[in-house]
């Protein structure tokens, strides 16, 4: 399926110690990671079985001044980026790094929602390439928003990337969780953050073959459990857990051996 505006288009790993992170990420994702080539600071690519999943590179000084703690992020396609950030500003948003060019590459911005959950805004050159299917191992197949405001936090996407309101999941106490997408697809969910929930903030799910097996591989390689298995629907599970870096992860999938 083309990419077009609204559709996440790329992941981007901010960390303390890119070779630890690349180590890690290796030893629980089977992910490899090689320099883009790309002048300016070093910009690694992660990899799965030859296709890209993300990027990984240091906080950047600025975004270091600001105390910004090791993080993933997501970048959503954007017809035209400087538009766009005009609109995240007019709907209540922030802009953290105005509109710029990487050469060769496409244009981005660095925003948030008026909540603060930040993400990403981008245009690349040329043709862009097919995203992999959601439930391809190896790559990002859900993206939560912990909101200060779901309901909030939809009509501003919604207004700025025409996400449509899908399903909404009775969560009891924790209240409803709120499906979004786009073309017929979910693309993730939105919840009102608890207390005890980190947030405001997007959380990225990586799609792996065996839940338990990867809780056991993110253990054994310096990273912390902070959601233990939980079931999901469509006979998934879910963990939650900090690399060694801090940078909150997330993975989905089976249990084959239940």
């Amino acid at each position: 399926m083309a990419v077009t505006h609204g559709d996440f288009v790329w992941y981007e790993l901010m960390t303390t110690d890119v070779k630890g992170a690349a180590a890690f990420y290796a030893a629980v994702l089977g992910w490899e990671a090689a320099d883009s080539g790309m002048p300016g600071p070093a910009y690694m690519l992660f990899s799965n079985k030859g296709a890209l999943v993300a990027g990984l590179m240091d906080i950047p000084p600025d975004a270091a001044a600001r105390n910004t703690p090791p993080n993933w992020s997501g970048f959503v396609a954007a017809d035209d980026v400087d538009a766009s950030a005009a609109e995240v500003t007019r709907l209540g948003g922030k802009i953290y790094r105005a509109p710029d060019d990487i050469p060769g590459i496409g244009r981005f911005a660095i925003a948030a929602d008026p909540d603060g959950a930040v993400f990403g805004l981008f245009k690349g050159q040329g043709e862009a390439p097919e995203m992999p299917g959601l439930g391809t191992p190896g790559h990002i197949a859900w993206r939560e928003l912990h909101a200060g405001d779901a309901a909030g936090a939809l009509a501003f996407y919604s207004k700025l990337f025409g996400w449509e309101k899908r399903e909404g999941l009775d969560m009891g106490p924790m209240g409803v969780y709120q499906l979004y997408g786009k073309k017929g697809a979910d693309y993730g969910g939105m919840m009102t953050r608890t207390e005890d929930m980190c947030g405001p903030m997007w959380v990225y799910y990586v799609q792996v073959e065996d839940i338990d097996e990867t809780a056991r591989r993110v253990a054994a390689n310096g990273g912390t459990i902070t959601l233990e298995p939980m079931e999901v629907p469509g006979e998934m599970w879910v963990i939650q857990a900090r690399d060694p870096q801090g940078a909150l992860t997330a993975m989905v999938g089976p249990r084959p051996r239940s």
